[in-house]
């Protein structure tokens, strides 16, 4: 099964993650979340897999605006909030076998192979 990657489309750290894709011969579907938000469920299995706080965009605008009570919040509150606004979320996502294995592209080249499963 192909490896899910969402993000945006003008994400620049979503256009290395693809091209790095590309560039190694890996079959993947791009799900534009702006497009396509994902499902309250479907990001409760993500922070089940990958903990709330990995997956938080702590440099964009969105999470800025949530102020300080942000700080103290449960994983079920993160939940929530990503339900309610995609730009929360870091990209990219990716998902394999409906399982997030991993978020964000700053790892090393071993980390990516292995989390994805190539």
């Amino acid at each position: 099964m192909a490896i899910r990657v969402y993000g945006i489309p003008n994400c620049g750290t979503c256009k290395k993650a693809l091209q790095w894709l590309q560039d190694n011969g890996i079959d993947y579907e791009f799900i534009n979340t702006k497009e396509n938000p994902p499902t309250r469920k479907m990001i409760q299995t993500w922070v089940k897999s990958l903990g709330s706080q990995p997956m938080r965009n702590t440099s964009g605008q969105s999470y800025r605006a949530l102020g300080e009570k942000k700080k103290t919040w449960t994983d079920e509150q993160w939940i929530e909030a990503f339900a309610q606004d995609v730009m929360l979320l870091k990209r990219p996502l990716f998902v394999r076998d409906d399982t997030a294995v991993l978020v964000g592209f700053n790892h090393k080249e071993e980390v990516l192979r292995e989390k994805l499963g190539i």
